[in-house]
């Protein structure tokens, strides 16, 4: 297997991560002593689950699918594992390929071996993950807040290690912001990301799920759900415009007397409003206190 082969396998991000190599062996017997990193053939009952997998959905139908091309082709692409004690080994990647091998009995596996700690695992197991076509935005979103969170990665760090805009990453974080149930709906593809992007830009979660449930009943398409979006923030910033009426003019002139000529009043049009009351130093300050008591 020489590197060109072996890269396009692996896929790009988790190629970088694990430092390809180009010799492997084949043991079905394997020992601690005979470990090292590179490809061997491992007995499936020695391998047990990664702790740190980042997938909870896994698509039966698609298990059994995987399966049978397995049960025709052969494992194409290893998984990867690394050596814990006694002799056993812990899945990094490939969770997909180690249970549709189990379903049609196959006894061992072609596994790369990776000497690797804690973090890193969780940083494999996530990027490859990521670079999966058969996600959802918002298991994707879930698995870029955990390589930020828990490997402490910057947004920009992510970019590079990923091979995606930095823009991307932030849009696919912000679904996060969304309303549980309308992450559910992206999840289970009642909505695409770009509903969802046009959603996150409502404040208000009862708003967001109002949509939700207009999008779902109307089938409204994503440049439809744009203009409703726009328009209700629109009407928003209307409602909340101060309000410019002589109305005011009296309450100005007493709080004017009052506290003195720099006081701003604005009055919305919901009813609600803002006395500001600049001043100039503490000495000024406290004169306004003692008013205020009176």
């Amino acid at each position: 297997m020489n590197k060109s082969k072996k890269k396009s396998a692996l896929g790009r991000g988790l190629s970088v991560l694990l430092n390809n190599t180009d010799s492997y062996s084949v043991d079905t017997n394997p020992t601690s002593e005979k470990i090292k990193v590179g490809v061997i053939a491992i007995p499936i009952n020695k391998i047990i689950t990664n702790p740190y997998q980042p997938r909870s959905n896994f698509n039966e139908e698609n298990i059994s699918e995987l399966a049978e091309s397995i049960r025709n082709l052969g494992i194409v692409q290893p998984i990867t594992v690394r050596k814990v004690e006694g002799e056993k080994f812990q899945l990094i990647a490939g969770e997909r390929r180690l249970r549709a091998s189990k379903k049609i009995g196959v006894k061992t596996i072609p596994a790369f071996i990776k000497n690797t700690n804690d973090g890193e695992m969780l940083e494999i197991a996530l990027v490859e993950n990521i670079q999966r076509k058969d996600l959802d935005p918002i298991e994707i979103a879930l698995s870029l807040k955990r390589l930020i969170d828990e490997i402490s990665l910057t947004q920009e760090q992510l970019s590079k290690k990923l091979g995606k805009k930095r823009s991307t990453i932030s849009n696919y974080i912000r679904l996060l912001k969304l309303d549980p149930i309308i992450q559910t709906g992206i999840r289970d593809g009642f909505l695409s990301m770009g509903h969802g992007r046009s959603i996150i830009n409502i404040e208000n979660k009862n708003v967001q799920l109002k949509v939700y449930q207009k999008i779902i009943k109307e089938e409204l398409s994503v440049r439809k759900t744009e203009i409703l979006v726009k328009n209700i923030n629109e009407k928003k910033t209307q409602k909340n415009s101060p309000k410019t009426s002589k109305d005011l003019s009296d309450e100005k002139k007493y709080f004017s007397k009052l506290l003195g000529p720099k006081i701003q009043i604005r009055l919305f049009k919901d009813g609600k409003g803002i006395l500001k009351i600049p001043f100039d130093s503490k000495a000024e300050l406290l004169k306004l206190k003692k008013i205020i008591r009176k």
